[in-house]
């Protein structure tokens, strides 16, 4: 039996060194959050407090139950893994800052900080929705391959898709953080959201912007749709697959191991697009904050609720690693 071990790239790439400030001498932005109401502080921090928690501790358990368990060294959840690793480190670049604005009882987040915060946000959101679509591509294998699937997606295939799409997120973060570096900034730039959000950042910019709304526009359509792309063509495939099997438990057992991966696409693309839509409808940046704590914060803390209460040989090897017996 083939292994297929977790493997983690962790982001190698440095911004240059950012001076303090830029040509304007600004310094820092203030990211107003999701409330300036005093009473809702408390609340707000709790909640999220907790749901950073839940989703650490979450995905870890995913990403420990597929390193511990043998049965578990498989393309699919060796993909599984590195999604949960990259949901760890896509939430962990806003809710601890924001976390520690709410403590603290500031809103300031420095010049350099904002850019990195650019940077590895969209490092994560990038390489989540590559992971998404290569999760897509082996589950296409599987069900519409199953003869050449071994052959095919072998230890080094899985490892280098996993490589490429990091690759891939890396240039795109670089290159959209290297454009907000080009621009000089206004005094007291108040940020309507809880974190360095790329639209926002850009559009508070006292310089042209034309230039990078091209880039970010560009990058948009080529990086969120051709995944996306990629995904409605595999499970059109899949489906078209599963429909010619003539045995209804067949039926069953080959799309009960699409679905949760296909609950999970549904949720990642359902939320962010739904909060791209309906700011662009309403042109309210308070409503955006808000809807993009789905996208954020919620579906990474729900993917691996998700896997595991659907799935037979997690629940198993959680089992294992908590110390309850396997029947």
């Amino acid at each position: 039996m083939k292994n297929y071990y977790v493997i983690f790239f962790f982001p190698c790439s440095h911004l240059y060194h950012m001076e303090a400030d830029n040509d304007t001498g600004i310094s820092e932005f203030l990211l107003l959050g999701l409330s300036e109401e005093p009473e809702l502080q408390l609340l707000l921090f709790g909640m999220f407090l907790s749901m950073y928690l839940i989703t650490v501790f979450g995905n870890l358990l995913i990403i420990l139950a597929v390193r511990s368990d043998p049965h578990l060294h498989t393309p699919m959840y060796f993909f599984l893994a590195n999604l949960s690793f990259v949901d760890i480190c896509f939430t962990s670049t806003t809710v601890p800052k924001m976390l520690l604005n709410i403590q603290t009882q500031g809103k300031v987040i420095t010049y350099a900080g904002c850019v990195t915060q650019i940077y590895f946000f969209l490092l994560f959101a990038d390489w989540d929705d590559f992971l998404l679509a290569v999760m897509a591509y082996d589950r296409f294998l599987a069900i519409c391959h199953p003869l050449r699937y071994t052959v095919i997606m072998d230890p080094w295939l899985c490892g280098l898709l996993v490589l490429v799409s990091w690759i891939m997120s890396t240039l795109n973060s670089l290159l959209q953080s290297l454009m907000v570096l080009r621009l000089s900034f206004c005094a007291e730039v108040e940020i309507p959201h809880f974190f360095c959000e790329l639209n926002q950042v850009v559009g508070h910019a006292c310089s042209d912007t034309f230039l990078n709304n091209i880039v970010i526009y560009f990058a948009a359509v080529l990086l969120g749709g051709a995944p996306l792309v990629g995904i409605i063509y595999s499970y059109s495939k899949i489906v078209s697959s599963i429909l010619r099997i003539s045995a209804a438990q067949g039926k069953y057992k080959a799309f009960s191991t699409c679905a949760s991966h296909l609950s999970v696409v549904s949720l990642f693309y359902g939320t962010s697009l739904g909060v791209y839509l309906s700011s662009a409808a309403n042109h309210s940046s308070h409503e955006s904050a808000v809807a993009s704590v789905m996208y954020t914060v919620v579906t990474p803390m729900l993917n691996p609720f998700i896997y595991s209460l659907r799935n037979r040989d997690i629940k198993r090897a959680l089992k294992r690693i908590i110390g309850v017996p396997v029947m």
